[in-house]
């Protein structure tokens, strides 16, 4: 029910069904086997599902390169299994720089993840050397057939282009969370991979792809901790889901590639709202596709159960012991990148109102909206209905709260911006003026200094006066920010 504005959720859902199934009947036609054409569909639910970068010619180049990261993995995967201590090393190094890979945006995120998939696929189907052209030329079909879709079939960010991602948080050597996180998601996949292993020899895996999961799309231990609740939840009701649908199939191929594509369009379709709506859809496939390898029964599904809470018990270990990143670190610091955003916006639509034709306001707002969306990412953990934490989880809802007024109004600052017929008068002057001094009490300083408006424009314009408004909002929320913000911490954690 979350809101789908221009319903590019349904869209790109509905294209990443067609997207895998062109890919899977690509496989079967050309006779490769089962476990191939899984794979294939696998690498192309991968490739629609993480590759993200805000310009379609970056898509294109980054689903170029996933095989120049995935398949050298596929082939290490295949070698190794029956020398486990070598492969188990060579798993955690792949997760380490996988994580790491994070620190160069949309890419390298989308690289390290179809680097560790590939190596969990192996794992999934058992492959062997004997297998791998097979299923390399799986991997290389499908990407063809979902790169088709994307880009030529159903191109739907040529419509509607993703926003840019904020980027990564910086720093240096152990101060950037990209680090941080490389050594904590490493250190929790090497006790999922002990943990896995003393539950199931053979379906230990899970245990390490619940541990890595968990760190996806999280920078701070309060993230880590609230993912990994909400992926027990939906492994949890996944399961039981499984039971009443995957078991009674048997594996029959036609239902069960049915019911296959409904888990592909809610996987898709509930990502960003819902983490655990998500894992619910990924774990009906799981026992569906284990129902096409003919090995799926009830204790498969307990054992599944009991391999992710391996991993998040993993994940929550390593998040607290090891180069733990406070919620309150990450917050702080996206918190004043929005604020900078606010006041970017700000002095982009007053350069624009006093007839600068090259000033951009809009990108601006979009930067805002994805900072924003970045920040309650990082709350997400104090405002959870299971948080004990009262007195915090009050200040984090009024920063939110306040940051939303600020989105609000610099929407409407924005809109009146690009109104051709809009003009100023020379309270814009003191009104922007009144913003930036607001930035500068809650952070120190500001990035750029709004350009003063000529004070002989004319005066008392409908757009001068909406546009006012919108400033004299903006102030009041950045002045009522100064409180939640200045006051007793109201993210540490």
């Amino acid at each position: 029910m979350a809101p789908d504005p221009g319903l590019f959720r349904l869209r790109v859902s509905l294209r990443a069904v067609l997207g895998i199934g062109l890919a899977v009947t690509v496989c079967e036609s050309a006779g490769l086997s089962l476990p191939a054409s899984i794979t294939g569909g696998l690498a192309a639910l991968l490739a629609l599902f993480t590759v993200a970068d805000p310009t379609v010619r970056g898509q294109a180049v980054t689903t170029a390169l996933l095989p120049v990261a995935g398949l050298p993995v596929l082939a290490l995967a295949s070698a190794l299994h029956t020398v486990p201590v070598v492969r188990d090393a060579v798993w955690l190094a792949v997760v380490f720089a996988g994580v790491y890979a994070r620190r160069w945006g949309p890419r390298g995120n989308a690289l390290g993840i179809f680097a560790f998939m590939t190596f969990f696929i192996a794992q999934f189907l058992r492959a062997v050397p004997d297998l791998l052209p097979e299923l390399s030329a799986a991997v290389a079909l499908s990407l063809g057939a979902a790169a088709a879709v994307r880009f030529g079939l159903w191109c739907v960010e040529r419509r509607t282009p993703l926003p840019a991602a904020p980027a990564p948080l910086d720093g240096r050597g152990l101060a950037r969370p990209a680090t941080r996180q490389a050594f904590q998601a490493t250190a929790a996949c090497a006790f999922a991979v002990a943990a896995g292993q003393l539950l199931s020899h053979e379906r230990w895996y899970w245990a390490v792809g619940t541990a890595w999961w968990i760190f996806v799309n999280t920078a701070s231990r309060g993230e880590t901790l609230v993912r990994g609740f909400r992926r027990v939840v939906g492994t949890v009701t996944g399961i039981f889901a499984g039971l009443l649908v995957a078991v009674p199939l048997h594996g029959a191929p036609v239902p069960t590639a049915v019911l296959i594509a409904v888990c592909v369009f809610g996987i898709f379709y509930t990502a960003a709202p819902s983490y655990s709506w998500m894992m619910f859809f990924v774990t009906v496939m799981a026992g569906l596709l284990y129902g096409l390898l003919g090995v799926l029964h009830p204790g498969l599904l307990g054992l599944r159960l009991a391999e992710t809470g391996a991993g998040a018990l993993g994940a929550a270990l390593a998040v607290a012991l090891v180069l733990p990143i406070t919620t309150h670190a990450v917050t702080d610091r996206w918190v004043r990148r929005a604020v900078h955003a606010v006041h970017g916006c700000t002095a982009a639509a007053a350069r624009r109102l006093a007839g600068d034709a090259e000033a951009d306001p809009a990108s601006r707002a979009a930067e805002l909206e994805a900072l924003l969306a970045r920040v309650r990412q990082a709350l997400a953990p104090l405002v959870h209905p299971l948080s004990p934490l009262r007195a915090r989880k009050a200040r984090a809802l009024e920063v939110l709260a306040l940051l939303d007024m600020c989105a609000r109004e610099t929407r409407g600052l924005v809109a009146v911006a690009a109104d051709p017929d809009a003009s100023h008068d020379a309270r814009l002057t003191a009104a922007c003026l009144r913003v930036e001094t607001a930035v500068e009490t809650l952070l120190g300083a500001v990035p750029e200094r709004v350009l003063p408006v000529p004070t002989s424009a004319p005066g008392h314009h409908p757009g001068a006066e909406r546009a006012l408004g919108h400033l004299h909002g903006l102030e009041r929320a950045l002045l009522a920010l100064a409180t939640p913000l200045r006051g007793a911490s109201p993210v540490q954690a």
